[in-house]
This record gives structure tokens, C-alpha cells and sequence, in this order.
């Protein structure tokens, strides 16, 4: 309704004056956002900013494309029906070594968040318990810091493929499987598992702490609309803000968006989601360090997903000059 409002002429004026914002008098630039997962608390800031008006006050027409299974950004962008994805920073460097021209307009989710489940009544108490085990696991984007952990922990683990849901582990057809400790560990808890049950192994707590959500656009639409990807990261960080600061406010806003797509989910479990994920957003909002991404680059390439890492300066894109 919005955009359509904003399209006739004279009634912007005392539309936006109503409603309290302050719009730029250059033209509005649309910009289509897709996201890697369905709507949850892992994109709430997103949603605060589209639904406060911050994209709208920097002169920004933002369509929030909502992804899941088969609707990866990535295909999104290659096929014109987006502009600026959302990536592990893992997997855009996987797509950049691929040949895909991804470039970094901003890092929200700095650290981490990854986990090995594993059943401890199987005897797994550690990573070297695992040596022979059935392990599932996402895909490449993902498996990066898995692959490390076991490569230099010197285990062999059988690994099966994950796809979109930890069900295989459930029901105890396999010995472990990767969650996300915000994520797939929460709803094991809220499905009757207690926590003495498992053996959690995170991440980054052994020295594979990986930044995760960034946004990437292809370096044609950066290098054409810096300003407005500039834009674009400043007014969806004030969106994480608001966020932190309102998160009941928030919940609402991540609950109305589950429920227009069917999502299967309560508000216990997005708060927990929110909670866990906001430190690692407000740390260094904005910011990828060359150490991370060297970091993360080399340890891509000696697990054999990437052969040669991009250039940090060459891997950021669409900044303000």
C-alpha cells in the first residue's frame, strides 16, 4: 500500500509528513532483498526497519523476499528478482570462488553460531568420539567449520547429507547433525529433549567462529548504487537497533510475518532466537574485519571448498566513497 501511495505525486508530500518521515528529494531507488530462510527472529531487523519507515526515510523502495527450500538468494540474484541477498560469509566466499561477482556491503551477524549435536547416551562426549560416527551436515555454504573442526581434531566421521531439517537425528537414525544454537538446539529443547540428553560442540568456542549473515549484492548493482547500498546497510542496522531496544515490539512484528507464511513456530521460540542473536549483531554492527575474512578465506581453502581466496579489498563492494 505504501509503495502505491507514494507513487502519486502531490499526496507524497502530506502522506510522509503524517506519518513522521523525512524523505530525500532524490527519487526512490528500490532495492529487493531476499533472505536465505523463511521469516524468523534471524531477520528482525529487516522487518523493524521496512515496517518503522527506515528504508523509506533514506529514499529506499524495499521488497523483502521472503527464501527457504529451493528459494536461495543466490538464485534469486542471478536471476534478476533480486538485488541484495543475505550470505554466510562461508558462502559467498564459496559462490565468489565459483564465479559469482558477490560483493559485502555490510556484516550484521559477526561471530558464529554454528553447533555439533550429538546424542550422549551413543557415548559422544567430544569431538574425538566421532571418528566413524554418522554425522549429518548441511550443504558446502555451511559445512566449512564442520570440516575444519574434524579435519584437526583427526577424525573421519561418515557424513550424510542434512538438507533442510534435522529429522534424520531426531529420530536417532544417526549420531549427530549441525544445528544453529539459536535455532535447530531451541526446538529440540521446546520438543521434550532435554539438555543432559546432548553433547553440544560449538564452533566457535573451538576457534571456527565464522561471521555469518552479511549483505552481499552482485558487483554490477554495487558499483552502480553506492549510495543506495550505503543507505540500504545504515537504515537496516537502525532497524537491529530498534530491535534490541523494543524486542517485544519486535516479536510482533517477526510474529505477523511467520504467520502471513505459514510458518510453524511461537513466540517462545523467537525470543529465545532474538535474544541469541542480537549480541553478535550490536558487537561490531556494520563491520568484517580483515582478520575474520582471512580467517575464514584460509580455512575454506585448506578444507578444499574454495581454491584461492579473493583479495579482502577486492571482496567489498557498494561503500560510500
Amino acid at each position: 500500500m505504501l509503495r502505491a501511495l507514494l507513487q502519486r505525486g502531490p499526496a507524497l508530500a502530506l502522506l510522509v509528513g503524517l506519518m513522521g518521515l523525512a524523505v530525500p528529494a532524490r527519487a526512490f531507488t528500490t532495492i529487493r532483498l531476499a533472505l536465505q530462510w523463511v521469516p524468523q527472529a534471524q531477520f528482525a531487523g529487516y522487518y523493524v526497519a521496512f515496517e518503522k519507515g527506515f528504508y523509506l526515510r533514506r529514499g529506499l523502495d524495499v521488497f523483502i523476499i521472503r527464501g527457504g527450500p529451493n528459494r536461495e538468494p543466490v538464485r534469486a540474484l542471478l536471476a534478476g528478482e533480486a538485488d541484495v541477498g543475505t550470505f554466510f560469509l562461508s558462502a559467498a566466499l564459496l559462490y565468489r570462488d565459483r564465479g559469482v561477482p558477490l560483493v559485502h556491503l555490510g556484516q550484521i551477524v559477526g561471530r558464529s553460531h554454528q553447533v555439533l549435536l550429538a546424542w550422549r547416551d551413543r557415548g559422544v562426549d567430544g569431538i574425538d568420539d566421532l571418528n566413524g560416527r554418522k554425522v549429518t551436515l548441511w550443504g558446502d555454504d555451511f559445512r566449512g567449520g564442520y570440516l575444519a573442526l574434524f579435519e584437526d581434531g583427526a577424525v573421519t566421521p561418515k557424513l550424510i547429507p542434512q538438507y533442510d531439517s534435522i529429522t534424520l537425528f531426531r529420530r536417532g537414525l544417526v549420531d549427530a547433525c549441525a544445528a544453529m544454537s539459536y535455532n535447530e538446539l531451541h526446538r529440540l529443547l521446546l520438543s521434550g529433549v532435554d539438555a543432559e540428553e546432548l553433547t553440544v560442540i560449538d564452533l566457535a568456542e573451538k576457534g571456527y567462529s565464522f561471521p555469518e549473515d552479511g549483505l552481499y549484492a552482485l558487483a554490477p548493482f554495487a558499483e552502480t548504487h553506492p549510495e543506495a547500498c550505503g543507505d540500504f546497510v545504515e537504515a537496516t542496522l537502525e532497524g537491529w537497533r530498534y530491535a534490541a531496544e523494543n524486542v517485544d515490539e519486535a516479536l510482533d512484528i517477526v510474529m505477523a510475518y511467520a504467520r502471513r507464511a505459514h510458518v510453524p513456530t511461537n513466540r517462545v521460540h523467537q525470543r529465545w532466537m532474538l535474544e541469541r542473536i542480537l549480541p553478535s549483531i550490536l558487537a561490531e554492527p556494520g563491520v568484517l574485519s580483515r582478520e575474520a575474512y582471512e580467517r575464514t578465506a584460509r580455512t575454506l581453502e585448506r578444507v578444499g571448498l574454495i581454491a584461492r581466496p579473493l583479495p579482502f579489498s577486492l571482496f567489498r563492494g557498494g561503500e560510500r566513497p
